[in-house]
């Protein structure tokens, strides 16, 4: 089967500015694996700055990608630099893909007894996989399973008891890994990864599932914590992922009194015994889908005080999102927008009239309700994937001017947006206004070609921003526009005080402020070298080497062979006992 099509376009409006760029450089280095192909599924190994790649999984069908996910664990907005790379090979050289047999290809070729083999060699070679396989056949054979300290809703289908087994394991190896001098702590990712399996249960409409490994978690986890306690580590996190699982669950099933009963009383117990806070799954117990205040709502009668009879509390976001997560699930699409319009949820309101079709709808409400680059942002992704482009171009560069922490991001698709609809204006304009935030040289250099005739004036109020701008992280391409511009004194101004550790960057505004700024160089490079060689500390005598070299070219660059001849002679008199940096010297053509 042939993948879908998918344009450069596509995969910027699913990707942040930053994981495009970085996941172009990743496809143009080849960091890129041969990517295979069986039936819907695409799969690729991405070298990246790890010693192992990271492995991407792209699945489709006859209308498109259904699923798209990475092992690296980017946890922000978009897709991430590696899927971004492999996206760029299946846009640009498709024809390199390996087409490979799919799984169920694979077993066909089996035997009974040859599929058994298959999965003790396997077990051998991947002894975890025995857990899983475990917890697989429990659910398929459905077996009482082993009692458990907290009563499970009856109504359960699967064994919990793997669950259990699983977070004990986890930990067990914390404290092995904290006893071993370890200080990061493992316990967090490895328990959401429990967690989030319960989450799919929930998404997939079996709440009872969910809610029996729920207790199986958070009771196990109560039991044993003291274990790792020990070690300094809190609750907080897995607190909080198991109050937001809990609700949903909770808020995906039908409960009779007596299980709302079994429920609340576990949780109230846990709390004690674990020092948690459950407060907003004892809210979605209490509540349900019958609390008055919420049926009024989503009966789409709204008042001031929303989805509430009393004081709002501080998880009523939190309460809400889930609620809607939920309806959208049930495809209960009226009442997710009452809930969202009344709960103050704009961006999700917004962006659900547009998913819905109704464009004109959503610009108008976006006309009141929008106060966030954030909304702006997500209505304009929304509707450029239902083709209202130009609607789409209008809301990104009214969110331009709105409060919020995603100029930069929202500058950058503004712009390549408007350039897709022929609008180079409008892509200046909101170039410029993630540069205003970000500075950066790929930017800079786009603006040469969009400005045009009016690039003068433009690159002076440029230089200003960059001038101006205390932003941490963008050193580099301040450097390499003031370079291009060949204002070197401005770029010495930037890393004159830096660390060594930008070693590189500050070498390269040495190499080229010699024929401009030799005493800057000199200056520089000597009061780096001989706080290295001050300290005595022989493992950094090759960083001293390094300054000294750049001294000693501006030296000779300038006419001064004879001071730089004084200024090593010096050098040498002072730490001649230092014999491996007196080594170096000799080596490293230090003589002229």
């Amino acid at each position: 089967m042939s993948i879908p099509q998918i344009s450069e376009f596509t995969i910027r409006r699913h990707a942040n500015a930053k994981s495009f760029q970085q996941g172009e450089a990743y496809y143009a280095a080849g960091a890129v694996n041969a990517v295979t192909q069986r039936g819907h599924l695409l799969q690729a190994d991405v070298m990246g700055n790890q010693t192992r790649p990271d492995h991407v999984n792209l699945s489709f069908d006859s209308s498109g990608l259904t699923s798209v996910n990475c092992t690296c664990g980017y946890n922000f907005e978009g897709w991430c630099k590696h899927i971004v790379a492999t996206m760029l090979v299946c846009a640009r050289n498709s024809e390199n893909i390996e087409q490979r047999p799919t799984l169920e290809q694979l077993l066909d070729r089996l035997d009974h007894i040859q599929t058994q083999r298959l999965l003790q060699n396997l077990v051998t070679e991947y002894p975890p996989l025995i857990e899983a396989i475990n917890r697989h056949v429990n659910w398929m054979i459905n077996p009482a399973g082993e009692e458990t300290t907290t009563k499970p809703l009856r109504r359960s289908t699967i064994d919990p008891a793997p669950f259990r087994g699983q977070v004990r394991q986890i930990l067990r190896d914390a404290v092995r890994y904290f006893e071993e001098g370890c200080e990061e702590d493992p316990i967090a990712g490895e328990l959401l990864s429990v967690v989030q399996t319960a989450i799919d249960f929930s998404e997939q409409g079996e709440g009872e599932n969910a809610i029996a490994i729920l207790e199986v978690i958070t009771s196990t986890c109560v039991e044993n914590w003291h274990e790792v306690a020990e070690y300094g580590v809190e609750n907080d996190q897995i607190v909080g992922e198991l109050n937001n699982a809990w609700c949903e669950a909770i808020l995906s099933v039908e409960l009779t009194p007596e299980e709302k009963v079994d429920i609340q009383i576990n949780l109230e117990t846990w709390q004690d015994e674990w020092n948690a806070d459950f407060g907003l799954v004892m809210e979605a117990l209490r509540q349900g889908w019958d609390y008055p205040p919420l049926v009024q709502v989503i009966q789409g009668n709204i008042t001031e005080r929303g989805a509430w009879e009393e004081d709002v509390p501080d998880y009523a976001d939190d309460l809400a999102l889930i609620r809607l997560k939920i309806l959208e699930r049930q495809e209960r699409y009226q009442e997710y927008l009452y809930l969202a319009e009344a709960e103050g949820q704009t961006q999700q309101y917004l962006t659900m009239l547009g998913r819905l079709g109704r464009v004109e709808e959503a610009i108008d409400a976006a006309q009141t309700q929008m106060n966030s680059m954030e909304e702006a942002f997500a209505l304009a992704k929304t509707l450029s994937v239902q083709g209202a482009l130009q609607q789409a171009l209008d809301i990104a560069q009214s969110g331009l001017n709105l409060p919020g922490n995603c100029q930069y991001e929202l500058g950058i698709w503004t712009s390549d947006l408007a350039l897709e609809w022929g609008n180079s204006q409008a892509a200046l304009l909101a170039i410029k206004a993630a540069f205003q935030v970000k500075p950066c040289f790929v930017d800079y250099q786009k603006m040469t070609e969009l400005a045009g005739e009016n690039w003068e004036s433009l690159k002076t109020d440029l230089l200003k921003i960059i001038r101006t701008d205390s932003g941490w992280g963008t050193e580099s391409d301040k450097v390499d526009i003031f370079l291009y511009e060949g204002l070197i004194d401005d770029a010495i101004a930037i890393v004159s005080e830096l660390s060594s550790y930008y070693s590189e960057l500050i070498h390269r505004v040495m190499d080229a402020a010699i024929p401009h700024n030799p005493g800057w160089v000199i200056a520089n490079a000597c009061r780096r070298a001989e706080k290295i060689m001050n300290a005595g500390k022989a493992e950094y005598y090759y960083y001293a080497v390094e300054w000294l070299k750049k001294a000693r070219n501006a030296y000779l660059e300038s006419g001064k062979k004879a001071d730089w001849l004084s200024y090593r002679e010096n050098l040498m008199q002072t730490h001649a006992r230092k014999h491996k940096l007196m080594g170096m010297f000799k080596q490293r053509g230090m003589d002229l």
